[in-house]
């Protein structure tokens, strides 16, 4: 956090998940990392309303003190849910006018409402003198998100958004929120890069595709429940317990929750290859990982499936996947650090000339989550 005369400025990066993907809503285990792209919210105290602005998004929303109005389907339904689920905790933030800007990628998979979210709370909390820990943070954002916005999103991308350290992934048990800061730079990872490639086919998450996979994940861990006496949740289902309920549970639900209980095994396996600096192995994981949204969770396109199949064939790429809600948006891809101008080149001709769409490459390192960036700022403060 800076501040600027009378207004507070916070910051919130965007994040990729490396493995985990749909796993975070069924007590299950995610690995994301957050990215250097960034919202920033410049919040500044108001006479006797509420005012939001965008960078990104023309038009001003303003909301006297005391309104309760409901969600206008735009932009400001993110940073306004956030003050509404505020509000319900008991801060109330004084009038204020926030004003938002950034990088993130929109659309892309990358979480730019997420980070609006975060970016947003903590300015809002700065200037109510109140403060979070990082799971109070995400689960608040995440239900500005449920309540509000209505997009059913798991706690993945506020928790990493809020709690990521620099050089680490970050290791979510999303049934209780435990974690731990995962090395991204031991043995053979130190040679590596993270490549995101966006697509360009924009997805939303609120729309009907993901919720539908959603219920029917719900659906078939229902089934689960019941057959299995004690069995929490998905996240500690086995295949073998899977492939017992089969019978009892649609197709699609019974192809969602293979998913999602295999996905957990690879992020099992994927921080021990981390730790053991195994990149290849890692790699190896996110090209399984990619099969198995393709196939069973079905939430992959052909312009991704062409995005991973053709990064997987370049010379350095160890892995590839789709990343994010899907349907769209972008892949992560593991490229030894010497192959990753060569790679970014070759994979955005190749789709160029199978689409007539040219992508957009970052080459990323682990960054610091919003906290982590608040407290360092906090720090330089006392030094200066």
């Amino acid at each position: 956090m800076t501040s600027s005369s009378q207004s507070l400025i916070t910051r919130a990066p965007g994040r990729v998940n490396l493995l985990g993907e749909h796993t975070d809503y069924t007590g299950g285990l995610a690995l994301p990392m957050a990215i250097p792209f960034y919202t920033t919210a410049k919040i500044s105290p108001a006479a006797a309303q509420y005012s939001f602005r965008s960078a990104q998004f023309d038009g001003v929303y303003v909301e006297p003190e005391g309104s309760k109005t409901a969600a206008r389907k735009v932009w400001s339904d993110y940073p306004v849910g956030v003050l509404r689920e505020l509000q319900a905790k008991g801060v109330e933030p004084p009038p204020f006018s926030l004003e938002l800007s950034g990088d993130v990628p929109l659309g892309a998979g990358l979480s730019s409402s997420a980070s609006v979210e975060v970016a947003s709370c903590l300015a809002m909390l700065s200037l109510s003198g109140q403060a979070l820990a990082a799971n109070e943070l995400a689960l608040l954002c995440q239900r500005a998100e449920n309540n509000y916005v209505g997009s059913p999103c798991g706690i993945m991308d506020q928790f990493v958004i809020s709690a990521a350290h620099a050089g680490h992934a970050l290791l979510i048990s999303t049934r209780d929120l435990a974690f731990e800061h995962v090395p991204m730079n031991t043995g053979a990872l130190r040679g590596v890069s993270v490549v995101i490639c966006n697509s360009k086919v924009k997805h939303s998450i609120a729309a009907g595709a993901y919720g539908e996979r959603r219920q029917q994940v719900e659906a078939g861990q229902t089934v689960m429940r019941a057959h299995f006496d004690g069995l929490h949740d998905l996240g500690e289902a086995t295949v073998e317990q899977l492939h017992e309920c089969e019978a009892a549970m649609s197709r699609e639900s019974y192809k969602r929750c293979r998913h999602i209980i295999t996905e957990n095994a690879r992020v099992r396996q994927a921080k021990e290859m981390m730790l053991a600096g195994d990149a290849i192995e890692l790699g190896r994981l996110m090209v399984k990982a990619h099969a198995s949204e393709r196939d069973d969770f079905e939430c992959s396109c052909d312009e991704i499936d062409f995005l991973v199949d053709t990064a997987v064939g370049l010379r350095g790429c160890l892995g590839a996947r789709l990343t994010g809600g899907g349907f769209g948006g972008c892949t992560v891809n593991l490229v030894e650090r010497e192959f990753v101008a060569e790679f970014c080149e070759t994979l955005k001709d190749a789709y160029q000339k199978r689409f007539a769409v040219t992508a957009e490459t970052y080459v990323c390192e682990a960054a610091d989550g919003a906290l982590a960036e608040l407290s360092r700022c906090a720090e330089r403060k006392r030094e200066t």
